[in-house]
């Protein structure tokens, strides 16, 4: 396997491990409960880890926008479904717009290593 497949891996294990990180965030209400609280940490962890071994291969800014716009749009999903919180119109937008340039940049952009 490729070195950019085996880092591109690498980043979408980080985004899955942060948006579960996210989800145990809200399960340890504000850090009160041990449990979710560590697991939380780990997942951070790890994710930043994966993050690093990402960005030898992938330029930084190419790695963070796709970790982090991904990582919103699926943190809001699970919002969503599984906290029962809303979106409105504008929030909606504001989600299409970063899926947009997500794919934008993975079409167009010569700094992405394909």
């Amino acid at each position: 396997m490729s070195p950019t497949m085996i880092a591109y891996g690498y980043l979408a294990t980080a985004i899955v491990c942060e948006v579960i990180g996210t989800t145990f965030l809200v399960k340890s209400e504000q850090f009160t409960r041990l449990i979710p609280t560590l697991i939380m940490a780990v997942l951070y962890a790890i994710s930043f880890y994966l993050l690093t071994q990402t960005i030898k291969t992938i330029p930084i800014g190419i790695a963070y926008a796709l970790w982090g716009g991904l990582g919103i749009v699926l943190t809001s999903l699970v919002g969503l479904f599984f906290f029962k919180q809303t979106l409105d119109t504008a929030a909606i937008i504001g989600i299409a717009m970063i899926v947009g340039g997500v794919v934008v940049m993975n079409l167009l952009s010569n700094s992405v290593t394909h």
